[in-house]
């Protein structure tokens, strides 16, 4: 399987990437990156464009990919619905119909967040234009899922990289095991969320086409392997 990353220096990227160089059924890994992350592996392969709103000089370099994991994101915290909207937004359907054209049979997965609004009306900013991408990547011609995970706990070094969120993640990891217990429907991992893009992207436009973090959780776990013969 041959996927492209977008967003792999983010916390949830680190994941993913991370999933796909242990995966075995993923041969070839093309990370669009505005600086170059310098990662050296036999499966990676990076491109570094500037333009996250036209990927025209780039467009042979990303077709004929299997699935994209879009993990490019911002906090809407302190940013404007205008600035919000232009990275959420427009660099993700930007990339989607670089990808997606002539090749209908791209699985495209989204990060998106618990609590986004499908209807586009709600009160809250990011929820709407969330859900304004989510209606837009749903309706177009190849397999679009949509990940909304709620609390996303870092595994295996992936970190964030928002100051303030390292340092509360580094404060609270010791509250993950408690919040996992109280509430189980709401909480993840950057492993899991690698481990069920990969599952999905095999899935080929089969399964619901909207994740919450159970969802997530039951793809991003291996199943018990069974025990060997005596």
């Amino acid at each position: 399987m041959r996927v492209v990353i977008f967003g792999a220096s983010g916390m949830v990227g680190q994941g993913v990437l991370r999933a796909c160089l242990l995966d075995d059924s993923v041969t070839d890994i093309l990370l669009v990156v505005r600086k170059p992350l310098n990662k050296i592996h036999p499966k990676i392969r990076e491109v570094v464009h500037a333009d996250f709103t036209d990927f025209s000089a780039i467009e042979d370099e990303v077709k004929g990919l299997d699935a994209c994991f879009y993990c490019l994101g911002v906090s809407a915290a302190g940013c404007s619905e205008a600035d919000y909207t232009r990275i959420t937004h427009d660099y993700t359907l930007a990339a989607a119909r670089a990808l997606g054209a002539d090749n209908p049979t791209l699985t495209f997965i989204y990060v998106s967040g618990e609590g986004t609004d499908s209807t586009e009306r709600g009160r809250a900013m990011w929820a709407r234009v969330k859900g304004r991408t989510e209606n837009a990547l749903l309706a177009m011609d190849f397999h679009a899922y949509m990940f909304r995970p709620g609390y996303i706990q870092p595994r295996h070094g992936a970190v964030s990289q928002t100051g303030s969120y390292r340092v509360l993640y580094r404060l609270t990891a010791w509250l993950y095991p408690i919040l996992r217990r109280l509430a189980p429907r709401y909480t993840t991992t950057t492993e899991h969320l690698g481990q069920a893009m990969i599952a999905v992207a095999k899935e080929k436009g089969e399964g619901a086409h909207v994740l919450n973090s159970d969802d997530i959780n039951r793809l991003g776990t291996p199943s018990p392997q069974p025990a060997a013969a005596e």
